[in-house]
């Protein structure tokens, strides 16, 4: 099956033995973040790092707000950043994890963190698309990156549930 996530498209532009070049999924947390969703979130990662290769490094800002305001303006939960086709600098993405308290009142604790690392799967999906250079629509785009999401976070849910 063919899995953005695992092609290697990207080869044809990104060169891994450049001076300097780093690889690797990274995070870093607002320092008042809950101790839980860091927690959730550091066990997600080990998870993504085991199970997949970054071959541009790719930090993930947990952000202790309830939505972050996107480059249009809009107000959203996860936002990836890059500078188009440069492979030279890495790019980002920035996560609202701020509503964590709300999400566990309305849903439950595992409802709450599933909806943070499905905003991180997402925007890790908008990563494989920009490095491996698909022609999507914006649709196309956000369609692709939801259901990936999904598959991720099921893929994920399946190692949780037989430790």
């Amino acid at each position: 099956m063919w899995h953005i996530w695992t092609i290697d498209d990207w080869e044809k532009n990104i060169d891994l033995t450049r001076e300097g070049h780093r690889t690797g999924l990274r995070l870093r947390f607002d320092k008042d973040i809950d101790s839980e969703v860091r927690r959730a979130c550091k066990e997600f990662a080990v998870f993504l790092r085991r199970e997949y290769f970054f071959p541009i490094r790719i930090v993930v800002y947990i952000r202790n707000v309830k939505k972050l305001i996107a480059m249009d303006g809009d107000k959203v939960y996860g936002t990836f950043w890059s500078m188009y086709d440069d492979y030279n600098i890495e790019p980002h993405i920035r996560v609202a994890a701020g509503d964590y308290t709300d999400l566990c009142h309305k849903w439950g604790k595992d409802s709450a963190l599933t909806a943070i690392l499905s905003t991180i799967a997402h925007e890790l999906t908008h990563y494989f698309q920009w490095i491996n250079a698909l022609k999507l629509t914006p649709i196309g785009q956000e369609r692709q990156a939801t259901n990936y999401a999904r598959y991720i976070l099921d893929e994920y849910a399946e190692t949780r549930e037989h430790p």
